[in-house]
């Protein structure tokens, strides 16, 4: 997928200024380590096109980190994560890996509400362009439903990824009207312009379905086709699977741990069956991720949580 994400190249180039803009001495060992990490990997990418390797030392650089992030001052940390994650989905995207790179964003983020406004525009960008924006539907509204998230510079813009690149193409019209007139990070240009283009996107899809009466199915939800294996009957059962496991969430911390650890791997096998690599997958996992670690929030305290 070479020049297929030129915004993410622009990430790239501007992750420099991470090395640039901070000061040796100012960041601590485990992050100066990330830092070099990210410069290494960064100049593997562009440079020598080594792509694998470049993921390699995006992987090691965010491990290295983990401890830093859970500290009280993590500022420079974040925006090396945040970097390194940049430079890793380039580097999946250009080894035409891009089915792995939202697993491996929330494998280091595990929760959408706390990516960084840069990586969920690179992930929205990136699924729009390989024609599967289902794929965000739930990341990107979760996203832009976080309250802590609605007041940052960049909200907007984001909002506007969503309607054009997710909620459009997948014929979302109602919602993306709701989202619109609700948005107060838009200015009254970019909601009229905004509704130009829902109206307009609307009338060319009734066009099509009056043309194209028996395609009317597969225009307004492409992404059913490309299901494969996964039969209609697994897709009901794991949906009432996770309307119980959301149910006993809440009660997760009356549950002995090796009992959990059970279900725990249950549902590991379920996920497993069902490729989570594959985009048709990612509803599945990111809800049982949420389940998870609801559970581990339930059981152990702040300082006695072992990490993930």
């Amino acid at each position: 997928m070479r020049n297929d994400l030129p915004v993410a190249f622009a990430g790239v180039s501007g992750a420099g200024s991470v090395l640039r803009s901070s000061e040796p001495a100012s960041l601590s060992p485990v992050a100066s380590q990330a830092a070099c990490l990210l410069e290494e990997a960064a100049d593997l990418l562009v440079v020598h096109m080594d792509f694998a390797a470049a993921l390699d030392r995006c992987e090691k650089g965010c491990e290295s980190l983990l401890g830093e992030l859970e500290s009280e001052d993590s500022g420079s940390s974040e925006e090396l994560r945040c970097s390194l994650c940049v430079v890793g989905i380039q580097a999946l995207a250009e080894m035409n890996r891009w089915r792995e790179v939202l697993p491996w964003v929330l494998q280091h983020y595990q929760v959408p509400a706390y990516l960084p406004p840069k990586l969920l525009e690179l992930c929205i960008l990136l699924h729009s362009k390989v024609k599967e924006p289902h794929v965000m539907l739930d990341i990107g509204s979760d996203w832009l439903h976080a309250s802590a998230n609605q007041h940052l510079p960049t909200y907007g813009l984001l909002v506007q990824l969503h309607l054009f690149h997710v909620l459009l193409p997948l014929g979302h019209f109602a919602e993306a009207q709701e989202m619109v007139e609700g948005c107060k990070a838009l200015s009254k240009e970019q909601r009229l312009e905004a509704h130009r283009v829902i109206r307009e996107k609307r009338q060319q899809w009734l066009q099509q379905t009056k043309e194209h009466p028996d395609s009317e199915e597969q225009t307004e939800i492409p992404w059913k086709a490309q299901l494969g294996s996964v039969s209609k009957k697994v897709l009901t059962i794991l949906a009432q699977l996770g309307r119980v496991l959301g149910s006993l969430a809440g009660q997760f911390g009356s549950i002995p741990y090796k009992t959990a650890l059970l279900a725990a791997f249950m549902l590991f096998l379920i996920v497993v069956k069902l490729d989570p690599a594959s985009p048709t997958s990612l509803p599945f996992v990111y809800r049982l991720t949420q389940l998870f670690h609801q559970a581990r929030s339930a059981v152990f305290s702040p300082q006695y949580r072992p990490p993930v």
